[in-house]
């Protein structure tokens, strides 16, 4: 996260003990106070926005819970070692279906849409490996799903 150098400064003389909590700034708030609301300056996003109309974003997000929900109820059935169940899951819920090329052809931005429809056929090739009930593979292929999550989380904001 990107901060003000004087904020960091701040930030350093604090911790380093040089200035007192208990010192009033011009405004009559302690030094303190005065670095925890600099912290709390939100950063710059530069992240590419989507440009999404309120109902689609609303749409999106709950796709994109959904995912996420279908990759925690995939980690809890590896783990109670129901590979088929997490299988069909992960091929139901992740997985490149046509309702998911449909969705993915709306987006006007290439570079998400091709994310996103490398995403989904991550989520068929961690169906795939699930079905194979090869641990190792599985959970290499979860994090090659995960990192498109990362990868288009960092690259796009609604």
């Amino acid at each position: 996260m990107n901060r003000n150098p004087a904020t960091t400064l701040l930030a350093l003389l604090l911790l380093a003990g040089a200035v007192l909590p208990s010192a009033a700034d011009e405004t009559g708030k302690t030094a303190e106070v005065a670095m925890h609301h600099a912290m709390m300056q939100p950063a710059k996003d530069n992240r590419i926005s989507l440009n999404l109309s309120p109902q689609m974003k609303a749409h999106q997000l709950a796709n994109m819970r959904s995912h996420l929900e279908a990759m925690q109820a995939i980690s809890g059935l590896m783990a109670d070692g129901k590979f088929d169940e997490a299988s069909q899951i992960a091929h139901a819920k992740l997985g490149l279906t046509e309702e998911m090329k449909t969705m993915c052809a709306m987006f006007e931005n290439e570079s998400f849409r091709s994310i996103g429809m490398a995403f989904h056929k991550s989520g068929d090739a961690l169906g795939d490996a699930l079905k194979a009930k090869d641990t190792e593979a599985s959970l290499r292929a979860m994090g090659a799903t995960l990192a498109y999550c990362v990868q288009c989380h960092a690259t796009f904001r609604q």
